[in-house]
């Protein structure tokens, strides 16, 4: 943690993983810890290539939750002024959402915050939301918490 916070620590996280890669719980930490240390800048980016990883599946929800959890929490990299990290989120909402409702509605809790920022990240949080809303396939359960995030 004290590496990534500063910028180095690659050939830790790869001995670490392939040390503990077996481990379930410690590998969703793994990932966990390098989505909410991403620098900014290229936050998405680095979460996107995470979500690549062999060794990430999406469809276990503490996985899923372990990666994008703690990019939302990663505020400067979810929050980029670009829209990039909203968009990310949406993409990845969208695909568990026909997986998982529950859980991917309860992802979407990240964009809470969305009007508290200035004008072009609530544009960029806004058109994300509005894209998960007028999915074709979308759950009831992503309808009404996004419906609740856009009114409020």
């Amino acid at each position: 943690s004290a590496l990534l916070g500063i910028g180095a620590g690659a050939a830790e996280l790869a001995a670490f993983h392939a040390r503990w890669r077996a481990d379930k719980l410690v590998l969703d930490a793994w990932f966990s810890l390098q989505a909410a240390h991403a620098a900014p800048e290229t936050g998405a980016e680095q979460v996107a290539a995470l979500a690549a990883h062999p060794d990430f599946d999406w469809t276990n929800p503490n996985r899923f939750r372990a990666l994008f959890g703690a990019f939302a929490g990663n505020h400067a990299g979810f929050h980029r002024a670009d829209g990039a990290g909203y968009a990310l989120l949406a993409d990845w909402t969208l695909k568990m959402d026909a997986r998982n409702p529950q859980g991917a509605a309860r992802m979407t809790t990240a964009f809470e915050t969305w009007a508290r920022y200035d004008v072009t990240r609530q544009a960029h949080a806004r058109a994300a939301l509005t894209r998960i809303k007028d999915h074709p396939r979308l759950s009831r359960d992503m309808g009404e918490m996004v419906e609740r995030l856009l009114a409020g």
